[in-house]
């Protein structure tokens, strides 16, 4: 006879201990264990255990694939991330902060995929309120049912009679079982709910996506072997006080992790952002001093970004060092590179780097513009706004190779700049194809040279 019997479980980590306690031995953090329900004692053989429908080992050959077909979303921009699209019995998980716009982009896409049966169940709306919400977002699909549940058990009868060719679970920590004794959100209950549907998914060949909570330290809320089941993780991120969004791609079975999706919240919904470049370059202001623009790319995509920066005498003794969308570890070395290499003495200098547009970039080719915006504020001279850079900078100085540099130059280009700074070490370029000046240099006083001869 099945008994029950109380266990203690780390919401952050999943490790399983016999009694509470303020802090988990196992991640070390504090608050983080709940009590939950645990059924034991289930008289289970290997008998009846092993299925009789067993699956015949299959050769390479003999594998069918005509039933993992991507098809679009109608949304370019989630697509990209993606791979192309999605397919059919992948799970797709989609995180973020609170009301940065996870059910927003959701819905978006589920009114506005075609010829596809759409199920969009709801635990957190009722439907009165998605219909409130549907009203000021564009698109009509006339195949999207939607449904207010939160019974893992209730959903997967819906989804048999239904048969739906998308499903989408607003959010995976609403949905509960009665299997489990604990609360819905709890440790037990996700890890269930989600087994139960992604069974049901692979079984049917039904594209998932799950929205899912984010814990105070930015990670997937639940245990972490929900991230490892799921097929793709996307991160939806953004400050809030900005209107851009950055969707990423952590994990992805089916593509890149390297590309990324922009979107811009307006008063109408998620609006698709194509050219990303003509937005986060701002306006130009020929004459004033700390800025530069770079040439970056996130996957395969190209984008020109503007950085700023403020050089400043220390007012209270010890320099700060402060940056927005920039790593502030590495604007650290480049300001170390600056002294040791180049002779500019900034350790008694308040910097204060920014990236515009509310955006974090990872791409190391845009150092050698964070180098030129740096300077051109601590000597208050202005960089022409027809120029752009790439380039990495190392620690001896040097301007080493980037990649995807004929891409670089071609979005600059089309975008009216007359001047590019690439490393000396990028060969293979066909400079005959490219209008824009390309000016290639081997380290940091070089390019200062270049820049600045003419201003001082």
């Amino acid at each position: 006879m099945a008994k029950t019997k109380t266990i203690y479980v780390c919401q952050n980590c999943g490790v399983t201990t016999p009694k509470w306690a303020g802090k988990c031995n196992s991640c070390d953090e504090w608050n983080t264990i709940v009590e939950e329900i645990e059924v034991v004692g289930k008289n289970k053989t290997l008998a009846t255990m092993v299925s009789r429908n067993l699956s015949k080992p299959l050769t390479l050959n003999e594998i069918e694939t005509g039933k993992t077909d991507r098809f679009t979303t109608s949304n370019e921009e989630l697509d990209r991330v993606l791979g192309g699209g999605l397919v059919p019995g992948s799970i797709v998980l989609l995180g973020g902060e609170p009301g940065i716009g996870k059910s927003t982009l959701a819905l978006q896409v589920a009114m506005s995929i075609p010829h596809k049966l759409v199920l969009y169940i709801s635990g957190e709306e009722s439907l009165e309120q998605i219909k409130l919400r549907s009203t000021r977002l564009s698109g009509n699909n006339e195949g999207c049912l939607f449904l207010s549940e939160t019974s893992l058990e209730n959903i997967l009868v819906q989804i048999d009679q239904v048969k739906p060719d998308i499903l989408v679970i607003d959010s995976i920590q609403t949905v509960s079982t009665e299997l489990i004794e604990s609360s819905a959100g709890s440790i037990s209950q996700i890890r269930e709910s989600t087994a139960g549907i992604m069974k049901k998914a692979k079984a049917l060949s039904i594209p998932v996506i799950l929205i899912g909570h984010i814990n105070k330290e930015g990670s997937i809320a639940g245990p972490k072997v929900l991230e490892h089941v799921v097929d793709t993780v996307l991160q939806f991120e953004g400050d809030r006080n900005f209107m851009y969004r950055i969707l990423r791609a952590s994990k992805n079975r089916f593509g890149s992790t390297n590309e990324m999706g922009i979107f811009e919240m307006s008063h109408d919904g998620l609006r698709q952002v194509s050219n990303p470049s003509e937005l986060l370059i701002g306006a130009h202001h020929q004459g004033l001093s700390g800025t530069a623009v770079a040439a970056a790319t996130e996957g395969a995509r190209p984008f020109l970004i503007e950085v700023q920066s403020l050089v400043s005498s220390a007012a209270y003794g010890n320099p700060q060092r402060s940056s927005t969308g920039f790593d502030t570890r590495r604007m650290n070395m480049l300001l170390a590179v600056l002294e040791k290499r180049a002779g500019f003495k900034l350790i008694s200098k308040d910097v204060f780097l920014n990236i515009a547009g509310g955006i974090k970039v990872a791409d190391p080719a845009i150092d050698l513009a964070v180098i030129i915006a740096v300077l051109s504020s601590n000597f208050d001279l202005a960089v022409d706004h027809n120029i752009c850079f790439a380039g990495e900078v190392g620690l001896t100085g040097e301007v080493r190779p980037v990649s995807r540099v004929e891409q670089r130059i071609a979005e600059a280009e089309k975008l009216g700049f007359q001047q590019i700074f690439i490393p000396f070490a990028n060969k293979g370029i066909h400079t005959q194809k490219f209008i824009i000046d390309i000016c290639r240099v081997k380290n940091v006083p070089e390019t200062l040279k270049l820049l600045f001869q003419n201003k001082k």
